[in-house]
């Protein structure tokens, strides 16, 4: 199995703290998520425990449901997504870039092998890529309305 790794950043004309704040803040996440993202759910749990969010993503002709663990391993900068089902994580990072902000998406997780493999190692990046795009997009207008 590879590991499999998609990258998407860009900048976004709001200052850093009022980004990573409305990333962050997943009570309201799916208002502002691509449409690719239904069934969107947050789960509280126990402190020592963390926070769970739970969507259905479905990515040209791809569905799934995720799980997601949310922790911030450097709080106020990253935001770690980790499912709990599969070894697929994805990290939001927010740096200050003059008066805007600098985002960044990195997801990885280990890939199928064989034929399953490759066509996930040449299709599934691409999706996402696109996909992260318009997620990106979508931050930067909530953020300049909020």
């Amino acid at each position: 199995m590879a590991e499999i790794q998609v990258h998407a950043e860009r900048t976004i004309d709001a200052p850093a703290e009022r980004v990573y704040a409305a990333i962050a803040d997943l009570t309201n996440r799916s208002t502002w998520v691509p449409a690719a993202y239904s069934n969107v759910h947050l789960e509280r749990r126990e402190e020592e425990q963390g926070t769970v969010l739970d969507y259905h993503l479905e990515t040209g002709r791809r569905a799934r449901d995720y799980r997601m663990d949310v922790t911030e391993p450097e709080p106020g900068h990253t935001l770690r997504e980790r499912d709990t089902t599969s070894s697929l994580v994805k990290t939001w990072t927010v740096q200050a870039d003059g008066s805007g902000s600098r985002v960044s998406i990195n997801t990885r997780w280990s890939g199928a092998s064989g034929i399953g493999g490759f066509f996930e190692r040449t299709f599934a990046p691409r999706a996402l890529t696109q996909l992260y795009g318009e997620e990106l997009d979508a931050l930067a207008a909530y953020v300049s309305e909020t």
